[in-house]
């Protein structure tokens, strides 16, 4: 080329420069596609191809493959959030909180992100990418909850199962806080604590316009008091353990009628998908209604066959339920030690495991909250069969026990 001449002054050499300039884009993009359909057939094979998620760490084979496993201390702590979820007593934002004081390295945000991901159930997404609908695949990794773990805890962060939430933040001297109602305006009371001259001092108390207040110390004793009813005595040992097993042995006949339940309506729904297929074949049905309903089926039958892996083959022997009732009743007759001895925290699981309501201090002190059944059934073996025992008739007649003896005159009805 002659010096000073453009090289678009020749026509042809435009046709030259455009495919200079484009054929690196080109090659760009087809890269893309390249890493793009590589992670995607990864990840449908049930390998992780990104950072590991909170709980899990990256590793390589000796074979250079990547993938994920459990990260020792972060997923216990994990594991524990989500059997603190499925739980429904407190809320996520307080699990979060728990989670990061235990030693949880992670924020808010990617805390929430990470208690929506499937791969904690052992499930990889595949996101939807033209005609492909998305769909999970079963992954490589170790699973940190089961998958009917991993569904009922959408549930409860959709709001389909929800409860009232409990706070699990209060002070050592404040264990009630969250559980109790206040008799005047039925609201919740709050705990805080007043400085006197040489030392704090707790309350329990409404709000200001309301003005209901009780000592803590007055309260927490009435509780103490309220739960020594409460304390398996060993003579009834023996009652509660019988009353629990013949319990489990009636539970456990069900399990055999569930996993029929489930395989009838992983058929019916199968059927459902079927007979949707041959409506649309026929033109009976539109392609975005077999879609729905092809979509929220498979939905199902996933959830349902999850549940049915879980059902077990064969019930736990009576053997293991034994030693594991042991080891609870031994904690039953000692609860009142147990509560005395620990943090605000194992206090508080007690009394949301005593009282399924609020109460209030008049309660405590009048003995009417509502106690949890295990509990009541404690109270009915420590007392009410023991006097039925002490009131029994010692006379000795041959009349019906039901009708009186008659005297001089005609006995009347």
């Amino acid at each position: 080329m002659k010096p000073g001449l453009k090289i678009t002054s020749v026509p042809e050499n435009k046709m030259m420069l455009a495919i200079y300039l484009t054929a690196p884009e080109i090659e760009n993009d087809r890269r893309g596609l390249n890493t793009f359909f590589g992670m995607r057939r990864a990840r449908k094979e049930g390998r992780w191809t990104s950072l590991a998620p909170v709980g899990y760490i990256n590793r390589t084979a000796p074979d250079g493959k990547k993938y994920i496993e459990p990260d020792g201390k972060k997923a216990k702590i994990m594991r524990w959030a989500f059997n603190e979820i499925a739980l429904e007593k407190y809320a996520t934002e307080q699990i979060f909180k728990q989670a990061k004081a235990m030693g949880l390295k992670c924020n808010k945000n990617r805390f929430l992100i990470a208690i929506r991901n499937p791969m904690y159930c052992g499930k990889i997404f595949i996101e939807k990418y033209k005609d492909e609908e998305c769909h999970l695949v079963k992954g490589l990794h170790e699973p940190l909850i089961t998958e009917t773990m991993y569904y009922d805890i959408q549930d409860i962060l959709d709001g389909k199962k929800r409860k009232i939430k409990l706070t699990i933040m209060s002070p050592d001297m404040l264990p009630l806080k969250g559980f109790l109602h206040c008799t005047q305006c039925n609201r919740i009371l709050c705990g805080s604590a007043s400085k006197g001259r040489n030392n704090y001092y707790y309350y329990y108390h409404c709000s200001s316009a309301c003005g209901y207040r009780k000592k803590a110390e007055e309260v927490n004793k009435a509780f103490v008091d309220k739960l020594k009813m409460y304390v398996l005595n060993e003579d009834s040992k023996d009652v509660f353990k019988i009353a629990i097993m013949d319990a489990y042995i009636d539970a456990t006949k069900g399990e055999t009628q569930n996993k029929t339940n489930y395989i009838v309506e992983i058929t019916e729904l199968s059927n459902r998908i079927t007979k949707a297929r041959e409506l649309l074949l026929t033109g009976d049905l539109d392609g975005s209604d077999y879609k729905t309903i092809k979509t929220e089926s498979e939905h199902r039958i996933a959830v349902l066959e999850a549940k049915l892996a879980e059902v077990p083959v064969t019930a736990v022997s009576l053997a293991e339920v034994e030693r594991l009732l042991d080891k609870a009743i031994t904690k039953l007759t000692h609860i009142d030690v147990i509560y005395s001895n620990f943090d605000a925290y194992v206090q508080r699981e007690i009394i949301g495991s005593m009282y399924p309501e609020k109460l209030t201090f008049e309660n405590l002190q009048h003995r009417t909250a509502k106690v949890d059944f295990l509990f009541q059934l404690i109270y009915q073996i420590n007392s009410t069969l023991r006097g039925k025992k002490r009131w029994a008739s010692d006379r000795k007649t041959c009349l019906p026990i039901v009708a009186p003896e008659a005297g001089l005159e005609p006995a009347t009805l």
